[in-house]
């Protein structure tokens, strides 16, 4: 099963994840996508850690999501992928343009040839103003294309809000 976990910055859209990882009974392997670069991304890091249970597996890879998901995934496993708007982030300050097109299809592509359960989280950024700067229009064009794509191929989307799910596609939780 796929599931895609959208929700804005402190939604509780991670710890929603976490939960449905740890309630699947399975095995888990937390994939983080995430260079901590500074002080205030450290803490964020080092939160998240504090949460996870310490028989989790975790991954660390802000860039080949496609390659580590084909390595790792198996059935009776489940796999948390956090975040896609970090990798999407990785991807678009690399200065190679054409990554990010390569690295987005080649997970799309790997999607429905994975066994077990993966669950993905990611920012909603689509729902506020246009912003300014040509970057950061790209990244939320690029993320919402992203979360689009995603949520085609997910058997269950869900959008949290103030640690509450709202199920958007798929069983209700």
């Amino acid at each position: 099963m796929l599931q895609l976990i959208l929700g804005g910055a402190r939604s509780g859209k991670s710890r929603l994840a976490e939960k449905l990882a740890s309630d699947s009974g399975l095995a888990v392997t937390y994939i983080a996508t995430s260079q901590p670069l500074d002080g205030e991304m450290n803490a964020r890091v080092a939160h998240h850690r504090e949460r996870r249970p310490a028989a989790w597996a975790l991954i660390e890879e802000p860039l080949e999501l496609a390659r580590v998901l084909r390595e790792t995934a198996r059935a009776e496993h489940c796999l948390l992928v956090d975040c896609l708007t970090l990798w999407l982030t990785n991807l678009l300050m690399l200065d190679n343009p054409e990554r990010l097109a390569q690295e987005r299809e080649a997970l799309l592509d790997c999607l429905a040839a994975l066994p077990g359960e993966i669950i993905f989280v990611s920012n909603e950024t689509g729902m506020g103003v246009v912003p300014l700067g040509e970057l950061t229009r790209r990244y939320v064009d690029e993320a919402g294309w992203l979360h689009q794509a995603l949520a085609e191929r997910c058997q269950r989307v869900v959008l949290t809000v103030a640690g509450l799910p709202l199920t958007l596609k798929g069983t209700a939780l």
